[in-house]
């Protein structure tokens, strides 16, 4: 047992107190919350769950100023990001898998090129593409969002910033990226991949390319847009044009270059 510094009969304060034991955090917006604290329904779901109740008229108002503050810090976080890209893939995706370290090149050759990488913040292929660019001295974007099994931000992340309405956070995705490259992924990255490609088919963001990397993943679904969407008359050729399939990970790096009359160069000291 060690002594304590000054008076040598009494135990050092580390040897009374013992370590916490690991405790679930969730994250509100900017605000942290532990045990009890934990709610058991997010903002997102008290907005959009209750249709038919009348106390709208006095919390909906107040809620518009959370969101304008949501605006606000989102925009002041990332006004000076520089050139960046979105990327999206699944949380899920384990550390030894051949996408995860796809996910750590691609994180990589984005700061190489020139850019800041922005995703979701959280662990899988987000994790990777985070941890790649910030092994290599760039800037590792993730927007949390506030979810009832939110793990928070990956600890790769040198500038994040957390989000309680989805609204909100998709804006910054798209705002401060000049494209995005979509991993395998599951419901959340299908979303945010299908609002890109609506996003830039009806002309709301232009110059905005699409590059799903990982064809095996992604052949099926292009396919089935091709053969099915597009003789049915539902989309036209054109919009699934919108897509680029790859498996290279320089050659998704070039295709968001090519699309603003850029090549990837050497990331600027």
């Amino acid at each position: 047992m060690s002594r304590h510094p000054i008076d040598p009969d009494r135990p050092a304060v580390a040897d009374v107190v013992a370590e916490p034991p690991h405790r679930a955090s969730y994250h509100r917006g900017p605000v942290t919350l532990r045990d009890h604290q934990i709610p058991h329904s997010t903002t997102d779901q008290r907005l959009l769950d209750s249709p038919n109740r009348a106390d709208w008229l006095h919390t909906d108002p107040w809620r518009v100023l959370r969101i304008q503050a949501e605006f606000v810090e989102g925009f002041g976080a990332l006004a000076e990001l520089g050139p960046a890209v979105s990327v999206f893939g699944s949380a899920r995706t384990p550390r030894d898998t051949p996408e995860y370290e796809t996910g750590v090149r691609l994180g990589r050759a984005l700061v190489a090129a020139g850019y800041a990488v922005i995703t979701g913040g959280g662990p899988g292929t987000m994790e990777a593409v985070n941890c790649g660019a910030a092994e290599s001295g760039g800037t590792s974007v993730g927007l949390g969002i506030e979810l009832p099994f939110e793990q928070g931000l990956n600890r790769w992340v040198n500038l994040g910033v957390h989000f309680r309405y989805f609204f909100a956070r998709k804006t910054m995705f798209v705002k401060y990226a000049e494209g995005f490259v979509v991993l395998p992924g599951g419901m959340g990255t299908l979303d945010e991949l299908f609002e890109a490609v609506t996003l830039v088919q009806t002309h709301k963001v232009t110059s905005f390319p699409i590059v799903l990397l990982g064809s095996h993943y992604w052949g099926g679904l292009v396919g089935w847009l091709r053969d099915v969407a597009v003789p049915m008359g539902t989309i036209s050729a054109r919009d699934v044009d919108l897509l680029h399939v790859t498996d290279d990970v320089a050659d998704a790096v070039r295709l968001i270059g090519e699309s603003h009359g850029t090549q990837p160069g050497r990331r600027p000291e």
